[in-house]
């Protein structure tokens, strides 16, 4: 009798990703939905898409989904923990969706201490609108918008959403993690977990940013994408846990 060793989680539906080849949006969507599976919460989660590469995730989790308006996921999120407590709740957004339109929502939703999990993508780039700059393009990085690379004295200094987090009080835990191999990936999904874990314990907000690539904005095919995640996005934003609670260490 064969043995399933490999299966869907419960917690994502069958329908195709539709996400460009070599696309990490879909590992990210995997990984979310081992944890909900592993923690038995499926039936009592809330998740609220963005706008952005990720705007049909509603398709893709198998939990009551809603979808915010541009950059709003944590606005949404707040009302929903706030009216129903005993739901575990989170968001899933872009760079573009969180750092930019959205900038104002997540510093404030970490301000207060929303009891809430966000999951964020960090791919340096819009993806879906057509690879212009984003907050987190890298110094030097070519885009639509800056195709002699970002520079400093007109475009700024990127933002580095983990470390800004990690200085609110409200703030429980706060992670980067990458998901580049095996290895990060692993490592991931423990952050990933944490986050809703915090969550359940009632500590706070959480935040977990996963470095993220974009082989067709970045012009590079799927593997030398990961190599250049690699080499370029985890010296700029180093990995770890900028804040974490001691109940759960």
């Amino acid at each position: 009798m064969a043995k399933v060793i490999f299966k869907r989680p419960q917690a994502l539906t069958d329908k195709q990703f539709h996400y460009c080849p070599g696309c990490t949006h879909g590992i990210i969507h995997r990984l979310v939905a081992e944890v909900i599976d592993e923690m038995g919460i499926r039936d009592n989660t809330v998740g609220v898409c963005p706008v952005g590469c990720s705007v049909f995730a509603y398709d893709y989790f198998n939990v009551d989904m809603f979808q915010a308006a541009h950059g709003r996921a944590p606005a949404v999120a707040t009302g929903i923990k706030r009216t129903l407590p005993d739901r575990m709740v989170f968001t899933y957004q872009g760079d573009g969706d969180l750092a930019s339109i959205g900038t104002a929502e997540i510093v404030h939703a970490a301000a207060r201490g929303e009891k809430i999990t966000t999951i964020f993508v960090n791919n340096a780039v819009y993806g879906m609108t057509g690879g212009q700059m984003a907050p987190t393009t890298l110094p030097g990085q070519k885009t639509t918008t800056t195709p002699g690379g970002r520079e400093k004295d007109t475009a700024g200094l990127p933002v580095k959403v983990s470390e800004m987090l990690s200085t609110l009080d409200g703030a429980a835990y706060i992670a980067r993690v990458s998901v580049h191999d095996p290895k990060h990936i692993m490592q991931a999904k423990k952050a990933i977990r944490k986050a809703f874990e915090v969550q359940q314990a009632g500590l706070g907000f959480a935040l977990v940013e996963v470095l993220s690539t974009c082989p067709t904005n970045w012009g590079l095919s799927p593997k030398e994408a990961l190599k250049w995640l690699a080499e370029n996005m985890i010296p700029y934003y180093p990995l770890g846990v900028y804040k974490e609670p001691a109940e759960v260490k």
